[in-house]
């Protein structure tokens, strides 16, 4: 996976956010995402790396997608992601990971001071949310968003990964 592109990205747990307030934001779209973390058999794990499968929901359009993630730093990752047909997002379903659940979301997205900002909304959580910014470099800081409360920097926290969330709703909401 050498050469493959970076993903280098501050995430923090947040206060949940005003809506409204995001959709008046630049660029702002919104996208309602479900996806699933899988255990692939020898041969289809391209890169031995962990694996997730995303149907995205935009202004009516519906795409499907496979990501392979590797970790390079607390914060870094190779990520290799490329549009899937629904067929196939079917099949790899059935690799769904044992003691996982589909985590489905509320993807806000909207520019701030040049940063690309990803807001996103659980059904499972009223109070809080998770706001991730990705940066060029590990020695760019992302901007304070004055109208977003941050709770904590959960960047490094493996324990605020979507797959970790996906087991903890499989253990919650069977």
């Amino acid at each position: 996976m050498d050469n493959k592109p970076l993903e280098i990205e501050y995430k923090f747990l947040i206060e949940m956010p005003d809506i409204k307030v995001l959709e008046k934001q630049p660029d702002f779209t919104e996208k309602r995402l479900c996806q699933m973390y899988l255990e692939l058999p020898a041969g289809l794990s391209e890169f031995g790396t962990r694996c997730r499968i995303r149907r995205v929901e935009e202004a009516g359009k519906v795409t499907f997608y496979k990501t392979f993630k590797k970790d390079v730093t607390g914060i870094t990752r190779i990520e290799v992601e490329e549009e899937i047909s629904e067929t196939e997002f079917n099949t790899l379903s059935a690799y769904l990971q044992k003691g996982t659940a589909p985590v489905e979301k509320t993807r806000y997205t909207f520019s701030y001071e040049g940063f690309t900002c990803e807001v996103d909304v659980f059904p499972f959580w009223d109070t809080q949310a998770f706001l991730e910014i990705e940066v060029e470099s590990e020695s760019i800081l992302p901007p304070a968003v004055p109208f977003i409360k941050v709770i904590k920097d959960v960047s490094t926290d493996k324990m605020y990964r979507n797959s970790v969330i996906a087991r903890i709703i499989n253990n919650n909401f069977r």
